[in-house]
């Protein structure tokens, strides 16, 4: 039973390493489309408005790719921590 064990968890882990990475990468993308919708309907009402969403657009960004760098960075040392323990 415990090869079994092992066996399954072996399996998961990639598993819940990518089902993490397209949570946080969607999260991310999702939120910068509704902030661009809503810059988008703000135009056309108030320029102010405007300038706020696409400066906190701007600086969501950033934060998206610093936030893509610190997965990339995770990914790569948890796959070589995965690889590791299995050979």
């Amino acid at each position: 039973i415990l090869v079994t064990i092992e066996t399954i968890s072996l399996f998961i882990q990639p598993v819940a390493l990518a089902i993490r990475l397209t949570a946080n990468i969607t999260a991310g993308h999702l939120l910068m489309h509704l902030i661009g919708n809503a810059t988008l309907a703000l135009s056309t009402i108030s320029f102010p408005a405007t300038l706020l969403m696409l400066v906190l657009l701007v600086l969501l960004t950033i934060l998206e790719i610093a936030v893509a760098l610190i997965q990339a960075y995770v990914f790569t040392l948890l796959v070589g921590l995965y690889l590791h323990n299995n050979t």
